[in-house]
């Protein structure tokens, strides 16, 4: 388990870490029951504003589901954001 993350940055550290080329995706619902991210779209934001290639899709849910790809805009594998 996993615990809350409350500080912005954190945040989007927590998300960099979390979907960077792992295949893993995200909706607002999951952010906010799982890990306590009230504003993933404003984090997702954050990540795309860094240089990150953000992929938006839709759930069956019918929300938007995000996933990050793992190189950047640049091609780098880097990491953008420390905790």
């Amino acid at each position: 388990i996993m615990s809350f993350t409350t500080i912005k940055s954190n945040q989007t550290a927590f998300l960099e870490t979390y979907l960077r080329g792992t295949g893993k995706t995200i909706t607002s619902a999951d952010a906010k029951a799982r890990f306590g991210i009230k504003n993933l779209s404003a984090r997702m934001s954050e990540l795309r504003d860094a240089g990150l290639v953000v992929r938006v899709d839709t759930a069956t849910t019918g929300k938007a589901r995000y996933a990050v790809s793992a190189r950047d805009m640049f091609g780098s594998r880097a990491k953008v954001f420390v905790a």
